[in-house]
């Protein structure tokens, strides 16, 4: 009797596996593009309008803090470092860190800045310090350039937060990609 039961459940399992493992799920999503992969296995769960560029708004500051990491990593900018506040990164409106043209904040700060609040002024100091030419449309410049070096194929950046420009776009393929490097 006890045989007959452990078979009956296990067939009952068996079947029951077979019927979920052949039903496919579908997820559909409103949104304008999607991009979902398992980080695990890499394979895309979901992809909709992947490759195409639209305004990222904060998503941004991403690569704006894969550059400053960058830049700490090599050496070329200490997390200690204190960075001055130019009178056009305190401009900045929305999601700030309240700066000052006064202020020097440390880029420790700035990085907490831009991460705790989405800081666009703590995103302008870093942009103005590290850009070769000392504005933050020349980091604009880096970050596109850096970005096409790992990768990211449909993304060029107007400035270092996201606010918007003409121009300024990345797909949510290259978010994926930036996610993850970060």
């Amino acid at each position: 009797m006890r045989i007959l039961l452990v078979i009956k459940v296990t067939c009952t399992a068996v079947l029951v596996s077979l019927f979920f493992s052949s039903v496919g799920y579908s997820f559909e999503t409103k949104a304008k593009a999607a991009y979902v992969i398992d980080e695990t296995t890499g394979t895309v769960l979901l992809s909709k309008n992947a490759d195409l560029p639209i305004p990222p708004a904060s998503m941004s500051k991403l690569m704006t803090l894969y550059v400053t990491f960058e830049f700490i990593k090599s050496g070329r900018l200490a997390i200690d470092e204190k960075l001055p506040v130019s009178k056009s990164a305190a401009q900045y409106t929305g999601s700030t860190m309240f700066l000052n043209p006064t202020d020097r904040v440390t880029v420790l700060d700035l990085i907490r800045g831009i991460i705790v609040l989405s800081g666009n002024d703590a995103c302008a100091v870093i942009a103005e310090a590290l850009s070769p030419d000392g504005t933050e449309a020349g980091f604009a410049k880096l970050m596109t350039q850096r970005g096409k070096q790992i990768g990211l194929e449909n993304s060029t950046f107007k400035n270092s937060n996201g606010w918007p420009a003409d121009g300024h776009q990345m797909s949510v393929r290259d978010l994926s990609i930036i996610a993850k490097k970060i």
